[in-house]
Order: C-alpha cells, then sequence, then structure tokens
C-alpha cells in the first residue's frame, strides 16, 4: 500500500537507513528504485520530494552532518587540548560504525560554487569549526589550523572507512589500533602548535 502523507523529511529519513543497511557501500548503490520501493511508491512519485537521485544524497548527507555535529559537540563540551581530540576521534568512530552509509555521506562534497548547495556548505562548514575550535587548544596558529584539521580528518576517516570495508584482517585487536592512530594524530598536532610557538625569553638561545 502507498504511504500515505509522504514528505520530503520521510523520504530521506527512509534513504537514510537504507544506505546505513547497506553498510560501507550502502551511499553508493543507493537508487531511487530502492526508496520507492520501501517507501510503497511508484518512483515517479519521489520527484515530488526530491529533485533527483543526487538532490537525495544531499539530503542524506544533510542529515549525517547534522547528526555527526551535534554528537561530537555533545562530546568534547568542557574537554581542551588532547583530551577533546581523543573524544571527537572516537565519536566519529562510533558513528560511523552505527551509521556506516550516513558516515560515507559526510565525505560528500558540497560544490563551492552551486546555489542548490549552500545549506550542504554551510552544514560542512560547522563539522569543520567544531574540529577547529578543538584543535584551538593546541595553541595552533590561525595560518595551521587547517593543515590540522585536514590531518586529523584524513587519519580517522581513513582508518574508520578501511575498518568498516573489511580492509584490516589480522587478528591484533583493531580498539587498540585505534588508540595508538589517535595517540599519534595527538603527537603530530602538539608538534605542530609547538614548532610554530615562540620561543620564551629562557628558551632563547
Amino acid at each position: 500500500m502507498p504511504r500515505a502523507g509522504l514528505s520530503r523529511d520521510a523520504v530521506v529519513r527512509i534513504a537514510a537507513d537504507l544506505v546505513d543497511a547497506g553498510g560501507a557501500t550502502g551511499l553508493a548503490d543507493l537508487t531511487l528504485a530502492k526508496v520507492a520501493a520501501t517507501a510503497g511508491v511508484a518512483a515517479p512519485s519521489l520527484y515530488k520530494h526530491v529533485g533527483s537521485l543526487a538532490d537525495l544524497r544531499r539530503h542524506v548527507a544533510l542529515v549525517a552532518l547534522e547528526e555527526l555535529t551535534t554528537a561530537s559537540a555533545a562530546a568534547t563540551i568542557g574537554r581542551a587540548g588532547p583530551d577533546a581530540l581523543r573524544a571527537l576521534a572516537r565519536t566519529w568512530r562510533a558513528y560511523a560504525q552505527d551509521h556506516p552509509g550516513r558516515f560515507a555521506a559526510v565525505q560528500l562534497a558540497p560544490d563551492p560554487d552551486a546555489p542548490e548547495d549552500a545549506e550542504h556548505r554551510a552544514s560542512a562548514a560547522r563539522v569543520v569549526a567544531l574540529v577547529a575550535a578543538v584543535l584551538q587548544g593546541f595553541g595552533l596558529p590561525d595560518d595551521r589550523v587547517i593543515d590540522a584539521v585536514r590531518s586529523v580528518r584524513s587519519g580517522v576517516h581513513g582508518f574508520v572507512q578501511l575498518e568498516l570495508s573489511g580492509g584490516f584482517r589480522l587478528p591484533e585487536d583493531l580498539d587498540r589500533s585505534f588508540d595508538v592512530l589517535v595517540d599519534m594524530l595527538v603527537a603530530g598536532v602538539t608538534a605542530l602548535g609547538d614548532a610554530t610557538r615562540p620561543l620564551s625569553p629562557e628558551e632563547q638561545p
């Protein structure tokens, strides 16, 4: 039976659940036909609510970004420096494990010039701003913050993507390896801050 009162939000939530059910490849495998079948409507009916498959994926990305931002803010509030970075990394990994398809959608980059991507750009910017705020606790100068944001994102997301796709086959504990990765990120960001910090009078040669 067709689902009465279908809305854009309902369509997006169905799509978000489908991509999670599909695991690491759920987002790539998403189709309007799958969403329509789950909603109990004909595929053309979805065009009343979303403009295209790309539009639907964009809205799934918005859901994921907002969820990840909310979870990250809750995990890092009241924390600073290494403690905050470790909490942030653990939160990202936990979100990816619970929502693998949505986590993949977080990686979708909005077009910097497309008007239809304005909301997506704003949502992505909020995540970057939150990470930047966490990393400011390391005393980084403004011109190195984005370098640190990119490095942390690459490290955590790379580990998680390999984990979700079954890329780690050796028997050693993955939790321990993830903790080692985060320790390395903390050390790297700390070193970046130290390298750019002016020497105190006591440290002057």
